[in-house]
């Protein structure tokens, strides 16, 4: 039944109230203080690690992954899950190789690093792509899958579920980074609470329904028994989903570029970690690495229990579209509409907290890179901090309205979550290109990176389009393969420029870099291997 109870309401009530008085508590005992913009973007030196490692988990995990990947859970299976489980083992990489690199350099945008490495051209150019890809594909799509979700369950309108999603992460936003972050910590605390309640009702279901009791291991032996097609990790070409997983390129082709790029090179994400310390910053990394390997079960496992009681005849009905047609994407609102009154409750404030603190991680990022890369180096080069915080703030509303307004457009869609892997995807591999020659080869050259910034969409384009222009003569590729093309043709490119017409004075255009930077601690590296020993069982055991 797609309604709350007055308990529902009642306790999602005090989850808004808890989140809003603990950042406005934050935001007051911060306020003491001279506020400036390094503060509000990046909450500079006051983050702690686990504050650090809850924000980054709040923030990736929004509605796409609660609604679009617990879709594609039940269209594709567990495979799905190895965006999440290869996030960790990127995470690793780039809390011993990129973090030590951005902190060194006091990088605080990625625009600032493409400047500081190449030249304005390249930043400036960036720093628009930036903004269109987080305004129009990522905010857009939070904000209609948390919506169609919310729609799904309470039977609220869904303009006024677009309207009160933009309100409430607006209340936190405006806060600045450190209000975020630390009312992270609630969110993530309540999403995978209330995730992990949702699983157990899709397992212990699935177990009463084929007569079995309500026994949450029973369900899930169930799952691998009635739903093995689902269980493979690793598809081979003849699986009918191939073309959103190609086989071993989720291991070693396009997912580590998709990887690389978000975590390592993406404003949304790195931010974080930029007002921290090293070892801070790392610690935090680590801690949601960790977290990282748990979300699977909250998303994936509850698609894949659709599946087989969809298969089995049930929620035919709630599974489909007003034309009728099967919408995987249905699945998780379908089975939160099956909680009793209050447990509803609980699981519909963590799915609002992982919309909303992934919203407000987007929006911060948007005004940082709006504030810090455009208005004051083009509008306003003597802009005074109260200023530049002020503008920060002004870029949160409009991004946010603009979203809102498109959301609706995004109704056609089947499964989301591939929606915006595959789009994203446009500009990852150039994105990454340009980051990784930045980093490890002094030869690359500014008119080298622009070449690649503006390079990758057009060839991205072009090889998604191709195969329909040509009527099928040139090979349709996975967009996963799309993206290592992409990336080794612009990297062909990079090194063919910077050989052709090295730059003049090099040096003043390369990264401060020592050594000892990149070593790591003891306990980090004991992490480390714990959290690849976990990935490595796993892709063994469901390949």
């Amino acid at each position: 039944m797609n309604t709350l109870s007055l308990l529902d309401y009642g306790v999602f009530l005090l989850y808004f109230l808890v989140v809003a008085l603990y950042g406005y508590w934050v935001y007051q005992k911060k306020k003491a203080s001279t506020i400036d913009s390094k503060d509000f973007f990046l909450a500079e030196g006051s983050l702690t690690w686990w504050a650090i490692g809850a924000s980054l988990i709040a923030s990736n995990i929004s509605a796409e992954h609660f609604i679009g990947m617990s879709g594609s859970g039940f269209a594709l299976g567990l495979a799905i899950s190895t965006y999440e489980w290869m996030g960790a083992a990127t995470l690793i990489i780039v809390a011993v190789i990129f973090i030590p690199l951005y902190l060194k350099n006091k990088i605080y945008t990625m625009p600032q690093f493409l400047s500081v490495r190449y030249d304005e051209r390249v930043s400036s150019i960036m720093a628009v792509f930036w903004l269109l890809v987080y305004i129009f594909v990522n905010l857009t799509s939070i904000i209609y899958l948390g919506a169609i979700a919310i729609n799904a369950i309470s039977g609220i309108r869904f303009e006024i579920c677009v309207a009160g999603l933009i309100v409430f992460s607006l209340l936190v936003t405006l806060g600045g980074m450190k209000v975020i972050a630390y009312t992270d910590v609630i969110q993530v605390i309540v999403l995978l609470a209330g995730g992990l309640l949702t699983t157990y009702l899709a397992l212990t279901l699935l177990s009463e329904k084929s007569g079995m009791g309500s026994n949450l291991f029973t369900g899930f032996s169930l799952l691998q028994e009635k739903a093995a097609s689902h269980f493979h990790m690793i598809f081979d070409k003849s699986h009918p989903y191939y073309k959103d997983l190609p086989g071993l390129s989720v291991l070693v082709g396009g997912m580590w570029i998709n990887n690389l790029n978000y975590w390592g090179c993406n404003q949304y994400i790195v931010q974080r970690a930029l007002g921290a310390d090293l070892k801070t910053a790392r610690q935090g990394i680590l801690f949601a690495a960790f977290l990282k390997l748990l979300i699977p079960v909250i998303s994936v496992i509850p698609g894949i229990a659709m599946y087989v009681l969809h298969q089995q005849g049930l929620f035919h009905q709630e599974m489909q579209n007003e034309l009728g047609i099967l919408k995987p994407d249905h699945a998780y609102p379908t089975l939160m509409n099956l909680l009793p009154s209050g447990l509803k409750g609980i699981a519909f404030a963590a799915l609002t907290a992982a919309i909303v603190a992934s919203l407000a991680g987007k929006a911060n990022s948007i005004s940082t890179i709006f504030s810090l890369d455009i208005f004051k180096k083009y509008f306003n080069p003597q802009a005074s901090e109260e200023k530049l915080v002020r503008i920060g703030r002004w870029a949160v509303i409009v991004s946010m309205i603009v979203a809102g307004l498109v959301a609706p457009a995004l109704r056609t869609l089947d499964q989301a979550y591939q929606f915006i892997q595959e789009y994203v995807g446009f500009i990852s591999p150039g994105v990454l290109a340009i980051f990784l020659m930045g980093f490890f080869w002094k030869k690359t050259t500014s008119s080298a990176a622009l070449a690649g910034t503006l390079l990758t969409i057009p060839i991205s384009a072009i090889l998604k389009f191709l195969p329909s222009w040509t009527n099928g003569a040139f090979p349709d590729y996975p967009f996963l393969d799309r993206m290592s093309i992409t990336f080794v043709l612009i990297i062909a490119a990079m090194i063919g420029i910077s050989l052709l017409k090295p730059q003049k004075h090099p040096s003043s255009k390369l990264l401060e870099i020592d050594t000892s930077m990149f070593r790591v601690s003891r306990g980090f590296a004991f992490g480390s291997l714990i959290i690849l020993g976990l990935l490595a069982t796993l892709y063994i055991y469901f390949w």
